[in-house]
């Protein structure tokens, strides 16, 4: 049995959109962030000595990394769903988008986060993240222009993967100069899998 131990408010909402687009059987363990600090809870350090979410139990198999979790659902239990043919040229736009979430396109994002609760201090960096940000959110803007999928005409792993950003993205009221985006992430969650998680998980703030 799949196992996805939920951090609410966290990367892991998207796993549980992927399971339910391919309509997996699976089980929700759910954590709670602490009110103050924001940060999961020791519990999850008894599923992975990391302590993060979102984890994949599979049998004996553990699986951290959204991205990592996301191809390994895809290559064995997905049955050839929600990823071009390796052998063709999308595959390689797929591992690109599916890499380029977390790898490059979170942490600008994330830094503003962080950066801001510095106040004063932190002023100094603002015009570089700012920077970052919107160079980065252009190119996924840019790259979305006239299609449906950021791969092919249908959807992949790539557009899971990359929901945080443009979720994140929203959050940060960063959307309304990037209307390919902001379109894209509105079909992603008007999708019937997504509104399944959605109600599965509880609150999520990002999806709204």
């Amino acid at each position: 049995m799949l196992v996805v131990h939920h951090l609410n408010e966290s990367r892991s909402q998207r796993i549980l959109w992927l399971l339910e687009e391919l309509a997996l059987p699976y089980e929700i363990r759910f954590y709670e962030r602490d009110p103050q600090t924001r940060l999961a809870p020791p519990a999850l350090l008894h599923v992975h000595p990391l302590g993060k979410s979102p984890v994949l139990t599979d049998g004996a198999a553990t699986i951290i990394e959204s991205g990592a979790i996301t191809d390994y659902v895809i290559r064995r239990h997905a049955g050839g769903r929600l990823a071009p043919d390796p052998a063709s040229p999308d595959y390689d736009a797929y591992q690109q988008w599916l890499h380029y979430a977390e790898g490059s396109a979170m942490l600008p994002l994330l830094l503003r986060l962080y950066v801001g609760r510095l106040g004063a201090a932190g002023a100094p960096l603002h015009p570089r993240i700012e920077s970052e940000i919107a160079n980065h959110l252009a190119y996924v803007d840019a790259a979305l222009a006239g299609r449906d999928f950021f791969v092919g005409d249908a959807l992949t792993g790539a557009d899971i993967q990359m929901s945080f950003v443009a979720e994140v993205a929203k959050a940060h009221g960063k959307l309304a100069d990037y209307p390919n985006l902001e379109a894209w992430i509105g079909r992603m969650h008007a999708r019937p899998a997504w509104q399944a998680a959605l109600a599965k998980s509880g609150p999520y703030g990002l999806g709204d």
